[in-house]
């Protein structure tokens, strides 16, 4: 057995002199050059970052790049308006993977929610505004961006009052209650020379792009169909949610949670749709649904002859999943339209076998990443990839899928050349 004293000993050292001889030497040692300390080199824009040479075998997949955040006071300064639970669980609390962005003024009726998370997030008291005194945004130069997260009849007021104050805006969805009041929102922000983005953050997220790639790329042949299945259910004290008033919503499951298959089918395709057919239902008698639906199922027929088999309900326990079926392949992708959790499986022949593969890919904050793709827009003077017209496109759609489930008759739609047609420029990253 080695005796440890014999073996310190006959190093020449004590004990404690073995200890601080390595703290020591911790503190003058410098790696030699032939060690990957990394390096310093200019961005996709021109920025300086830190970059590693890949260190992983070819059969690894590689690390991403460290991210490279502005600094604080170069970031873009967002004021959230409205202090529900969307912007209180979801989009404040994604500025802290934001490289771009930052909160920096909150709107709300509630004096008392204002000033618990105004402590929560360091904003200034004297950027904390009512709905009353909104418009004395315009002299904090500090908010560039204002973001909406309010009831969907709301949208277009708070729009035109921060386009008025020379402010970009950055909007949930739907954009409002009618196209009409849609396409308002976009003639406001021209008026006054500000960008207008609805934040349609299934465009932003990687499993959703990725399939979009393949579809648009033809690397499983023409796309035959896709599926699109959006359910959840609603507590029965449904006096409560706004979402149940028509006036305050535009409409029930469609205009909440039937809107992400509407918009992500369209976005997969890069057409838009010539045909619709849809069947909506509100279950008698339960005062929920006595002004909007409970359940709505709609087909989308585009130029490329691809249909869309969509359903949405509030009837029906979470599930949020879609399905491409391809020539050469079917894409299962649950999870799709949630916050978190995307997943996607390829089915195709591997020679005289059939293979499921599951792609796995870092997941993102959807939140973060859309709001990242506002920011750069404002620092760069680029159009958003997602613009107003995007979303007044959709109410011209939803308004066809409630008339069609009205008359029992399918609506034929004019055929609009091209791909991406209400889109801007790709994000960044596609660039």
């Amino acid at each position: 057995m080695i005796d440890r004293r014999r073996l310190i000993k006959a190093a020449g050292v004590g004990g404690t002199g073995l200890l601080l001889g390595s703290s020591a030497m911790g503190a003058t040692f410098t790696p030699p050059s032939s060690v990957d300390r990394g390096h310093v080199e200019p961005g996709p824009d021109g920025r300086p970052r830190v970059s590693f040479p890949n260190w992983r075998d070819p059969a690894d997949t590689p690390s991403s790049p460290p991210p490279a955040p502005l600094p604080p006071e170069q970031r873009v300064g967002f004021a959230i308006v409205g202090l529900g639970r969307l912007a209180l669980g979801e989009i404040l609390p994604a500025f802290a993977k934001s490289l771009m962005a930052k909160p920096v003024a909150l709107v709300s009726g509630s004096p008392e929610k204002l000033h618990a998370v105004a402590a929560q997030y360091g904003i200034k008291p004297e950027a904390c505004y009512s709905y009353e005194d909104f418009d004395r945004i315009r002299d904090n130069s500090e908010v560039k961006v204002v973001y909406i997260v309010l009831p969907n009849a709301m949208h277009r007021l708070y729009t035109e009052r921060a386009a008025k104050a020379g402010k970009h805006v950055l909007t949930e969805k739907p954009m409002s209650v009618t196209a009409k009041d849609a396409q308002a929102m976009v003639d406001a922000c021209k008026a006054e020379a500000v960008k207008l983005m609805v934040a349609y953050r299934i465009q932003y997220e990687p499993f959703n792009r990725r399939a979009m790639k393949a579809v648009r790329e033809g690397a499983h042949g023409r796309l035959l169909a896709y599926h699109g299945i959006n359910t959840q259910t609603v507590a029965a004290d449904g006096h409560l949610q706004w979402r149940h008033k028509k006036a305050m919503a535009g409409g029930g499951s469609l205009f909440d949670i039937g809107l992400y298959c509407l918009n992500t089918a369209r976005f997969m395709t890069g057409e838009e749709p010539v045909e619709i057919f849809a069947t909506t239902y509100a279950p008698p008698g339960d005062p929920r649904f006595s002004e909007v639906e409970e359940t709505v199922s709609f087909m989308l027929r585009f130029p490329s002859s691809t249909i869309a088999n969509c359903f949405t309900s509030y009837g029906g326990r979470d599930d949020k999943h879609a399905r491409l079926n391809l020539a050469a392949a079917a894409v299962d992708m649950p999870n799709c339209y949630q916050y978190l959790g995307q997943r996607m499986t390829v089915t195709k022949r591997e020679s005289d076998a059939t293979s499921h593969d599951e792609i796995v890919i870092e997941a993102k904050n959807q939140f973060a990443t859309e709001i990242d793709h506002m920011a750069e827009c404002v620092l760069t003077g680029r159009d958003p990839y997602t613009p107003g017209e995007e979303g007044v496109q959709d109410h011209r759609l939803m308004e066809a899928i409630y008339e069609s489930a009205r008359s029992g008759k399918p609506v034929h739609l004019p055929a609009l050349a091209g791909l991406d047609h209400f889109r801007g420029p790709p994000p960044k990253a596609d660039s």
